[in-house]
């Protein structure tokens, strides 16, 4: 299995960035994806995930309402629109990929890194004030 996250750089305040994640090696359809962010010396925490059925999604409040996760299940890859960027944006970006029983499950563990099953390399997002 092979998660590829690609699309990050350098932007300014209030700037636009697309992350992609190219998934193989995994029935993607049959997985919820997830966006993580982690920025130096702190923990890795929950960006952005979507659903694998109804690709019903749930943001961060950090986030929500400047950035926007998506899916392609033909092209098995999940995107990460940011809008509005912030300095506080500053962090290695993941996506992971999240197997799991049924609702009840997804929605408990959506947040959580330790229930993915899958992770992508990272990819360096950098906001300059």
């Amino acid at each position: 299995v092979q998660l590829q996250a690609s699309g990050g750089g350098l932007v300014q305040t209030g700037d636009s960035l697309r992350l992609s994640c190219a998934a193989s090696g995994l029935a993607f359809s049959n997985y919820a994806m997830g966006w993580f962010r982690q920025a130096p010396g702190k923990e890795r925490e929950f960006v952005a995930s979507i659903r694998r059925t109804d690709g019903s999604t749930y943001y961060a409040d950090s986030v929500k309402g400047r950035f926007t996760i998506s899916r392609d299940n033909a092209e098995n890859t999940v995107y990460l629109q940011m809008n509005s960027l912030k300095p506080e944006d500053t962090a290695v970006y993941y996506c992971a990929a999240l197997s799991y029983r049924d609702s009840g499950a997804y929605y408990r563990d959506r947040t959580q890194p330790s229930k993915y099953d899958y992770w992508g390399q990272g990819t360096l997002v950098t906001v300059s004030s």
